[in-house]
């Protein structure tokens, strides 16, 4: 991003998101796309068009003017988003939510719709205490179900990261009993953690699977045919038949969960299964049985 002589405050950020994110998917950028996604003036939002090209992005947008709107230049290049698809299906996601709380709202959302799925209910007053703990450095007491034991279970927890992993949060922190970091889901807490006065003596630092980074190697599965995994393959976008994601050993049971990779238990159908790890054995965990019960069970 081209660096200004001011900073960008959230409220604009937001909305040169949503002129990239309009222009790069819709191909079409109006002042009434920003008019009716934030509630402000026309002149404001052709404002902030012009502000966006002049200080963050010279050349990125042209003006067409037999559709009257902003369309993507050829040299067009993202820099307050990523560029990926995910943040257009976010934007609707989002407007139609708003769409479905305020009935009279116009958010100009195109003709489309996004499943919804329900996520793990958290009490608010979980992820308050949650949020209060991780921020401070601080201890929390709570009473813990997990599948392995129902019955509610009093612990005592030092939180280094709150993590949402899709429609599921958990918190990455140091487990008392067990003497080791754990991954604890926010919606099967039983009762109201209790922060505790005590500041924590583990920090994120010292979680050995939190800080190493492990690549992964998903490739379509070997169990397909050749065209069959072509065709998998480019519906992720892959290279020379591999997708390679980089993340946090903690967090690669989740991103496989997510693209559905099982390993003790694969799908004997390869048409559901679809993908495969080609390199389990990096990832640095004991066994690929103890990589398949993280993945499975997410948590303890």
């Amino acid at each position: 991003m081209k660096k200004t002589d001011w900073p960008i405050r959230w409220d604009l950020l937001l909305r040169y998101r949503l002129i990239e994110i309009i222009a790069l998917w819709e191909g079409r950028l109006t002042t009434n796309h920003i008019c009716h996604g934030f509630g402000i003036g026309r002149q404001q939002a052709s404002k902030d068009i012009n502000t966006y090209l002049r200080e963050l992005a010279p050349g990125n947008l042209q003006y067409d003017r037999h559709i009257k709107g902003y369309v993507p230049a050829n040299g067009f290049r993202p820099v307050v988003t990523r560029g990926t698809v995910d943040e257009y299906h976010d934007l609707l996601a989002r407007q139609q939510t708003l769409s479905h709380t305020i009935d009279t709202l116009d958010v100009d959302v195109p003709g489309s719709h996004v499943v919804e799925v329900p996520g793990h209910a958290v009490p608010p007053e979980v992820m308050r205490a949650v949020v209060t703990a991780t921020r401070g450095g601080r201890r929390l007491r709570i009473g813990y179900a997990s599948l392995s034991r129902p019955e509610p279970v009093d612990s005592v927890i030092e939180p280094h990261t709150l993590v949402c992993t899709g429609h599921q949060w958990h918190l990455r922190a140091w487990c008392e009993a067990n003497r080791e970091f754990r991954d604890f889901a926010l919606s099967r807490f039983r009762q109201t953690p209790e922060v505790l006065r005590q500041r924590a003596r583990h920090r994120q630092e010292q979680d050995q699977d939190w800080t190493r980074e492990v690549t992964l190697a998903v490739v379509p599965d070997s169990r397909l045919t050749p065209a069959q995994q072509d065709i998998i393959a480019r519906d992720y976008g892959m290279k020379k038949g591999q997708l390679t994601l980089r993340t946090r050993a903690a967090l690669a049971p989740y991103v496989l969960s997510r693209l559905g990779i099982a390993f003790d238990n694969r799908h004997p159908d390869p048409l559901i299964q679809q993908l495969e790890l080609a390199n389990p054995d990096a990832l640095g965990f004991g066994s690929r049985r103890e990589l398949a019960l993280k993945a499975v069970a997410g948590v303890h």
